[in-house]
């Protein structure tokens, strides 16, 4: 018997660990080994703790999720808004936002590399953010991107200037990210 079978069979009773794998568990997840599938089920540590970290942000009619990733974002806390975000990326990552939420995880993922220090791989992330962001329009999920794109530019610029070799990333030069209001309708 194979090991997808095996898993199948034993049920959700099994939580067995997928070699290679992530380790972020969604809702339910289907892979496939040696021409069998199996699924998966059940709730990842890591996304329980992600699910109670976004509880306490108000999502101001968004996912709890999307709006603590800006919070912790302005926060410096970049690790985490990565996290945070990574949580409602992972089960659409082909949907319409798929390519949205990426460019943001990346963004944060930049300004992670440039708090340790590493400033090439920070240019790398930001350059990918910048071609996730493309294919959207000015304003996208109440974030304008115009801005977005600027920041990147002008991060990407510092580095180039200080020829990867002094980090803009200072107590007085941080990133900021804001999600404008709804606009009521007359």
């Amino acid at each position: 018997m194979s090991f997808a079978e095996k898993t199948e069979q034993r049920g959700s009773a099994a939580e067995p660990e997928v070699p290679g794998g992530s380790g972020v568990v969604g809702s339910t997840l289907g892979f496939g080994l040696c021409g069998g599938a199996f699924k998966i089920r059940g709730v990842s540590k890591k996304h329980a703790r992600i699910t109670e970290l976004a509880a306490q942000f108000s999502g101001d009619g968004v996912d709890p999720r999307y709006a603590g990733y800006f919070i912790l974002f302005n926060q410096q806390k970049f690790y985490e808004a990565h996290d945070v975000l990574e949580d409602l990326w992972l089960p659409d990552r082909q949907g319409r936002n798929g390519n949205y939420y990426k460019g943001l995880i990346q963004l944060a993922g930049a300004f992670v590399h440039l708090q340790k220090n590493r400033l090439k791989p920070s240019s790398a992330l930001f350059k990918l953010a910048q071609a996730n962001f493309e294919p959207y329009p000015e304003v996208h999920e109440r974030l304008n991107l115009v801005a977005v794109r600027l920041l990147i530019f002008g991060w990407l610029k510092q580095l180039e200037r200080g020829e990867f070799l002094v980090n803009p990333l200072t107590p007085l030069n941080k990133p900021q990210l804001a999600l404008q209001k709804f606009l009521s309708s007359p």
